[in-house]
């Protein structure tokens, strides 16, 4: 196992070409960080497709009830987990290139499942949707999903875990 500096809030994403690996941030959204180890350590990301994925944006990912690669793709983006929503935890965090963002709707606190990361700096996000999380290796990866709203070929997070796990 790699060294990471807090394997408990180390996510590993295997995407087609390698593994992204994320440090949560727990001190900033502590009920985010708990809902993504939560969700990986059960299965329910692995196989999940980017559903929306916007050059220059974000690639969003993370919809546990639809977003299955042989399920009903046509609905993906539409669902969540069968757990509660969460409320925001807006944070003075940006939403620089690389960071996790919380889907939600319009409503701030209807984050669940889906998140996106930012393939760029999008500031015009911050404290509008929340950070909790970072890509500190594997950012080629992301770099390299197939763009698309849906994508027509989507790619999926083949695997999703927490590092201190094994």
């Amino acid at each position: 196992m790699a060294d990471y500096k807090d394997p408990e809030n180390t996510i590993l994403m295997e995407l087609k070409n390698g593994t992204v690996v994320i440090e949560l941030l727990p001190d900033i959204a502590p009920k985010h960080c708990e809902r993504m180890k939560e969700l990986a350590r059960s299965g329910q990301y692995d196989g999940v497709v980017f559903h929306r994925v916007i050059d220059g944006f974000m690639a969003q990912t993370g919809d546990v009830q639809h977003g299955k690669d042989a399920g009903n793709l046509r609905m993906a983006g539409t669902g969540g987990s069968d757990l509660p929503n969460l409320p925001a935890e807006f944070s003075g965090i940006p939403h620089d290139r690389g960071t996790l963002g919380a889907a939600r709707s319009q409503n701030p606190d209807s984050a669940n499942s889906q998140f996106f990361i930012n393939f760029s700096d999008n500031h015009f996000l911050n404290r509008q949707y929340t950070v909790y999380g970072r890509v500190t290796s594997g950012m080629e990866h992301v770099d390299a999903i197939v763009r698309g709203e849906p994508p027509a070929n989507p790619d999926m997070m083949v695997s999703v875990k927490v590092a201190a796990d094994g």
